[in-house]
């Protein structure tokens, strides 16, 4: 489960019952998800396994596995891995995708609720999911389920300056025309301005590991008009709008990449990974 940013210049509120609310709506259409949304590139787990240990052998507890896009990776490199997922839909796609991996397990359970099991994990994996769990909970209840010396790794993504620029400044009045609580003349901002500190300050003030370590890749992907259209229509904020603004947004957009981008727009992603080691 999760998202990278899917735009710039939305504020969202940090209050729970805001979280809570668009953590659920990724469950409302699991199969278009699992479609639509690009997965991590294979330095990924190359670093997972250099920096966290996530190897063959290895038992992973994955946070928020959405439908499984970390997690069929992971079981092919033959890592043992329970998954746990709160939305049933996605749970349920996961599973069929996992099928012929006898060693990975997908959970239907809030990780916030679900009761840790008596042998502890070399590492928990959450891959663009931290941000949905309770920040009461989180680090401290990773830590309770990971062995000593086993690592937390916590997977960022956001989209930054790059790619189709253009597009992405005047898709800005789209936004702006559809959703009041854009803030206009926001721009994806440069991964060299990205932060860290507040993950890293997160884990750090738990006491319970050790300094954080990060590596960081950019991605460009390319979209049709189509593709672009599915993935937006997978984030929680444009399933959050009402029914006829979304649509008037997502034909704006569309409309403007056939128009003035020959039904083609490149979009850059940071993929950020965050290893730390539990003391």
């Amino acid at each position: 489960m999760g998202e990278a940013t899917a735009r710039p210049g939305r504020d969202d509120s940090p209050e729970e019952s805001r979280r809570e609310r668009l953590r659920r709506t990724f469950d409302e259409d699991a199969e278009l998800y699992d479609r639509a949304r690009p997965g991590y590139p294979e330095v990924l787990y190359d670093d997972l396994a250099a920096f966290a240990g996530v190897r063959p052998g290895a038992r992973v507890l994955e946070i928020g596995c959405g439908t499984g896009q970390a997690t069929v990776p992971l079981a092919g490199r033959g890592c043992r891995v329970t998954a746990v997922e709160a939305g049933p839909a996605m749970a349920a796609v996961a599973r069929r995708r996992l099928a012929g991996a006898p060693d990975a397990e997908v959970v239907t359970a809030a990780f916030e609720e679900w009761p840790l099991p008596a042998e502890p994990f070399d590492a928990v994996l959450a891959a663009t999911s931290f941000h949905w769990v309770d920040p009461v909970v989180r680090v401290p209840k990773a830590a309770d389920a990971l062995r000593p010396g086993g690592a937390l790794a916590v997977v960022r993504t956001q989209h930054v300056a790059g790619g189709t620029e253009g597009f992405f400044v005047e898709v800005q009045r789209c936004y702006e025309r559809f959703d009041p609580r854009t803030r206009p003349g926001t721009r994806p901002p440069a991964a060299a301005d990205v932060g860290n500190a507040d993950h890293a300050e997160e884990v750090a003030r738990s006491g319970r590991f050790g300094p954080t370590v990060f590596r960081r890749h950019e991605r460009d992907l390319t979209y049709s008009t189509a593709e672009y259209l599915d993935v937006l229509r997978t984030y929680s904020g444009h399933r959050a709008l009402p029914e006829a603004a979304r649509r008037g947004l997502l034909a704006a957009v569309g409309e403007l990449i056939d128009g003035r981008y020959e039904g083609r727009v490149t979009k850059r992603y940071l993929i950020e990974l965050g290893i730390s080691r539990r003391r």
